[in-house]
């Protein structure tokens, strides 16, 4: 097997993790599937920032793991989960990072959702 390949972020690709101030909240279907005061702001390089969310303020019953997986070399392996009550464009649409590469060590026991698989992740004054 070969060795997945790893890389460090800096200045070509930088990656930062700062506690976002404002409540996230995500809704599927009508319902709220996250909602939490202590979410992540994951920025990265010129990619649109990702709000990491605490499991414990996640509803995971709502949520069913995949067998979907996908590897990022700054991040490290990802594994999904779909959120039947959205249908089918909320497949794979929850993405979790259980054991990140120390550069982003703090997104571990988060979650992130994709957007547009969605309702809304709004962000609220908390």
């Amino acid at each position: 097997m070969s060795e997945k390949p790893r890389k460090i972020p800096g200045p070509d690709h930088p990656i930062t993790v700062t506690p976002n101030p404002a409540r996230v909240v995500v809704t599927v279907a009508g319902k709220v599937v996250a909602d939490s005061r202590n979410a992540l702001t994951l920025r990265e390089a010129s990619y649109p920032p990702v709000q990491y969310i605490p499991r414990q303020d996640v509803d995971m019953a709502a949520l069913q793991r995949t067998d979907h997986a996908s590897h990022c070399p700054y991040k490290g392996d990802a594994a999904y989960y779909s959120i039947p009550a959205g249908g089918e464009r909320t497949a794979n649409a929850v993405w979790t990072y259980e054991a990140p590469y120390d550069a982003v060590a703090e997104i571990k026991d988060h979650v992130a959702f994709y957007p547009n698989r969605v309702d809304s992740i709004t962000e609220q004054p908390a």
